[in-house]
């Protein structure tokens, strides 16, 4: 109670809070409590604007915006329907998914080299990269093309990508590259015949009613856009390799909001299922959410996803391995625990209005609050 008490008059001091505690019998109220006031401290501290929080269980949610969503060039306050820049969350919430849905589709191969649907991604032993060692990031490709050259345009990224060279053979390493979602959102294109933005729109998004979810946003979304760094338009990705590519990447380019992630999440733990419509058989989902990298690399990944790696501080301590998740340079994280069928998301825009602000702290504080008050572990 004390907590509650609290987390409430910090939310007044700072005039943080933008809707009222919603407290479930689900969940304990003193670490619900808790985890609202580790998002108002980190804003106070400038470690980031302000975000928006979505716990759930089975139905039983707690939800709420904190603090604002731009600071310059005026304030505005956050709300839970803001729409972030959702950085590397494009990887898990766009690519894999489409990736998914071809392959169930038998369309692509998981274990076929990536070549086959991409005839000119070969050369330096790229041509023996597969489709599985690009969801796992153990490819042997470097983390992201230059940015030394004033390239520009999504066709001469796929020119420079064909021309990477190959630090390490497949299967050898663990490197996290955006470089890998890069070559995955072209394969999407190339077997589906609709560019990646076209595909997750039609495939993914409109079946799961997740009307706020897209590339590259119309200007009349403006006003809800959660802005990031300073020279950096309102509604256009961060990323810069992504905005040198049309805003449109495998790695990066996706926005959307808590409320959305949230309908993708009750996906997963459903099985593939959300409110009568079926996005992937209950198998594809265990094949994505499980560990299938190579046993002897020591971070684990499912197909895209996070599961124990360097990567994974969104799990925090208690939340188990078989949980899964994804962070974004944005600020942004999702984390998911099919067994106790609790989710967690926080979306921010740390890096407005520079890229000073760091969340990495709070999304680990966030992940095991989050694990306590839905009673992980009791």
């Amino acid at each position: 109670m004390f907590l509650l008490f609290r987390s409430l008059l910090i939310a007044t001091a700072l005039g943080l809070a933008a809707s009222p505690l919603r407290a479930s019998d689900r969940f304990a109220a003193e670490k619900l409590a808790a985890l609202d006031a580790a998002i108002m401290q980190s804003v106070a501290r400038g470690e980031c604007p302000g975000g928006v929080l979505w716990l759930e269980q089975r139905g039983a949610g707690h939800h709420l915006a904190f603090g604002n969503r731009a600071v310059e060039p005026e304030r505005e306050g956050a709300t839970e329907d803001t729409i972030f820049d959702a950085a590397s969350l494009t990887k898990v919430v766009a690519t894999t998914p489409a990736v998914m849905r071809l392959i169930e589709q038998e369309k692509i191969e998981l274990e076929a080299p990536a070549c086959r649907y991409w005839p000119e991604f070969r050369g330096a032993g790229k041509e023996a990269i597969t489709i599985r060692q690009l969801l796992t990031h153990v490819s042997g490709l470097r983390a992201d093309l230059s940015l030394r050259e004033p390239w520009s345009g999504t066709a001469r990224a796929l020119e420079m990508i064909c021309a990477e060279p190959l630090p390490d053979a497949p299967g050898a390493k663990f490197r996290y590259s955006d470089i890998n979602f890069e070559v995955l959102g072209e394969i999407v294109h190339r077997v589906s015949g609709r560019t990646l933005d076209e595909y997750c729109a039609a495939e993914i998004f409109a079946p799961l009613a997740m009307r706020d979810t897209m590339f590259r946003p119309p200007e009349a979304l403006l006003p809800r856009i959660a802005p990031t760094e300073r020279g950096v338009a309102r509604g256009v990705v961060h990323d810069p390799t992504a905005r040198r590519m049309d805003g449109v990447a495998g790695h990066a380019g996706l926005f959307t909001t808590a409320g959305d992630l949230a309908r993708y999440a009750r996906m997963l733990l459903r099985g593939g299922e959300l409110d009568g419509v079926r996005l992937f058989k209950k198998g594809a989902v265990t094949l994505m959410t499980t560990v299938q990298s190579p046993p002897e690399i020591a971070a684990k990944r499912g197909l895209g996803w996070d599961i124990d790696s360097p990567f994974a501080g969104p799990r925090g301590d208690l939340f188990p391995i078989g949980s899964y998740g994804h962070t974004g340079w944005t600020g942004g994280s999702l984390w998911i625990d099919p067994q106790s069928e609790t989710f967690v998301i926080f979306l921010s825009n740390r890096n407005h209005p520079t890229e000073k602000g760091d969340v990495r702290a709070l999304r680990h504080t966030l992940g095991t609050l989050a694990a306590e008050a839905a009673g992980v572990g009791r």
